[in-house]
């Protein structure tokens, strides 16, 4: 087979993109060159907000009222997700639909393990939340932001699907670990 047919034959789903796609490799290259004050990951402004919402809602006194309203506003991609588990009667669409099927949720996190039943992942809030709380603009630990936002997001929105999840305390990795319960 000659070159041409190869290259020809392999398609990359952004033929006619081409531009868009070296606009997105650059951002990317430019974000992950930034090292100061700290090494920049992918996802850091979409951190920075939840942190930002969290610290105003923690001390606004809001932080259940701001769960329930992530979870409500949740509400049109969980329902998405309900009616396909119900269609198939497969509660491991749950985790497919709210982890594996989002980019919300890869832009966030950015490594996922998959195995039956549960999903494990790297807190996100870590890097951004220690640089941060060092020069002022947080004050949660880790933990704290687990169980105040994280955990509480996730256990909400298994209850709208209509299943039951066991959400990990973070392990010495830095890791957490969402089961499917029966």
């Amino acid at each position: 087979m000659s070159q041409s047919s190869v290259s020809d034959s392999v398609k990359s789903g952004f033929e006619g993109q081409e531009q868009r796609l070296g606009e997105a490799v650059a951002l990317a290259i430019r974000t992950l060159k930034d090292a100061m004050p700290y090494q920049h990951e992918l996802n850091d402004a979409l951190v920075k907000m939840h942190l930002n919402s969290v610290q105003f809602a923690k001390n606004a006194g809001l932080m259940q009222a701001y769960v329930a309203h992530d979870i409500q506003t949740m509400g049109p991609t969980l329902e998405r997700i309900k009616a396909r588990m119900d269609a198939t009667g497969d509660p491991e669409d749950s985790l497919r639909g709210v982890f594996d099927g989002t980019s919300a949720f890869y832009q966030l996190c950015l490594d996922l393990e998959e195995a039956p039943g549960q999903r494990r992942f790297t807190f996100p809030f870590s890097t951004v939340l220690a640089i941060s709380k060092r020069i002022g603009q947080f004050d949660m630990t880790d933990e704290e932001v687990h169980e105040i936002w994280l955990r509480p997001r996730l256990l909400g929105y298994a209850q709208a699907l209509g299943v039951r999840w066991e959400v990990s305390d973070l392990d010495a990795e830095g890791k957490i670990t969402v089961k499917l319960v029966n």
